[in-house]
């Protein structure tokens, strides 16, 4: 009655997506199986049900990741879908299928149509960019042009919340280790690059920002260092954003440093109603983004084997690996 059927096209491989295929978890989502992964996905529309009246035969489309039920104490009072009594996960869970597979069938309000023009690979791209996105923006987050950002990590994430960070017109300082990280950091219109490794953040931060520190720093990479570093890069007043997996592992807080600071920090796991609005940004902004520049490598679908080699092997150099369908 309210499913879609749709045949997948195209499918990211995510650093949680690894973390399942090697059984590396504390929380007790990857131990459920068996189950199919997948939850950076695009594909079209093969059939509707009959109570289906937004979405139609042929539209391109992705899905929301996390599933909120609706009718629980929490989705009644408008909390996000991690915290649904009954929440589910594309891709994560038996009762939850994702990506990964020839077919998705899903409850039509969490399917979002995004535009003809688009190209499957960058209906895929969806889902890690509103991660990014809603790291800057989420839960009445925001990015001012006046503002120094800092940011942890050139991943897909890290390197989407850098995106939305300079479509604000904010000066973005990016740190991370890896010479294609900082090289796709630096097509997307970093600022500054600060290489962890051979410099110390804190002293080149403060350099730049003339002793100010950061105004919204957010932590994308899951390290434990960078995490406590994002304590001291930050300005007086700053908005931390945790949103890098650190699954598992307890980070020492300078609390000091949080009291003094008055600094706000919220993590930013997940999402809330943003993939229709993820598809507008993406779509007003691709003139001037490639967003398909930060895919480094290609696989049909058949070589999923070795899609996740790639994935879990070069770690470095794999910023993200999309198979395609078609």
């Amino acid at each position: 009655g309210d499913q879609v059927l749709i045949k997948v096209k195209a499918a990211g491989i995510c650093g949680s997506d690894v973390e399942c295929y090697e059984g590396k978890s504390a929380e007790g989502r990857f131990d459920l199986g068996p189950y199919t992964m997948g939850h950076e996905w695009s594909g079209q529309i093969v059939k509707t049900g009959e109570l289906v009246k937004n979405l139609k035969v042929g539209d391109k489309v992705t899905s929301d990741c996390v599933l909120g039920c609706g009718y629980c104490f929490n989705c009644q009072n408008g909390r996000m879908p991690s915290a649904c009594l009954n929440m589910r996960e594309v891709g994560f869970r038996p009762d939850s299928p994702g990506g990964m597979g020839e077919y998705m069938l899903l409850e039509h309000q969490y399917v979002h149509k995004f535009p003809d023009g688009w190209s499957y690979e960058e209906g895929a791209l969806i889902e890690p960019v509103s991660i990014g996105y809603f790291a800057a923006w989420g839960n009445n987050g925001f990015v001012d042009p006046s503002e120094n950002v800092v940011i942890f990590g050139a991943g897909s994430i890290g390197l989407s919340a850098l995106i939305v960070a300079k479509a604000a017109h904010a000066r973005v300082i990016l740190i991370e280790p890896l010479a294609n990280r900082q090289a796709m950091a630096r097509k997307f219109g970093a600022d500054y690059i600060i290489n962890p490794v051979t410099q110390d953040p804190v002293e080149e931060v403060m350099k730049i920002t003339d002793g100010v520190g950061g105004n919204l720093v957010i932590e994308a990479s899951g390290n434990d260092k960078a995490i406590d570093m994002t304590f001291y890069v930050s300005a007086h007043s700053a908005r931390i954003r945790l949103t890098g997996h650190s699954v598992g592992r307890k980070v020492a807080v300078e609390l000091g440093k949080t009291i003094w600071k008055t600094l706000l920090i919220t993590g930013a796991g997940g999402i809330k109603d943003f993939t229709p609005r993820t598809i507008i940004m993406m779509d007003r902004l691709r003139k001037e983004v490639n967003f398909t520049d930060m895919i480094t490598h290609r696989y049909p679908f058949e070589k999923i084997h070795e899609a996740f080699d790639e994935a879990i092997n070069d770690k470095p150099g794999a910023v993200k690996v999309i198979m395609s369908m078609e």
